[in-house]
Formats: C-alpha cells, structure tokens, sequence
C-alpha cells in the first residue's frame, strides 16, 4: 500500500492518474468576458422653482 499500488490515492498521485480513489474535478470556468466599468448615470440638474412675484 504505497508508491506502487494504483488503487490508492498516493499510488494515484505517483502513476500521475485519476480514478475513484483520486476524483480529478475539472475545472470549468465561465466564458471570459471584458467587463467594462459602469460608470454612475449622470446626475441631473435639479430645475431651480421660481416663486411668483405679487405684484
């Protein structure tokens, strides 16, 4: 039960294989994409009220 023996996961490891006793989870990884920056909206100018003069 070492170096030599595939059906461990040292004997695994030393024969560089995969098998039950060394599950080899492939990484999958979500396609790349540019990610550009979102800039915050613009605030907008608040229109100033106008008070109606009495006459």
């Amino acid at each position: 039960m070492g170096k030599g023996d595939r059906k461990t996961a040292k004997g695994k490891r030393y024969n560089a294989s995969y098998g039950n006793s060394r599950k080899h989870n492939a990484v999958v990884t979500a396609p790349v994409t540019s990610k550009s920056v979102a800039k915050a909206p613009a605030k907008k100018a608040v229109a100033k009220k106008t008070v109606a003069k009495a006459g």
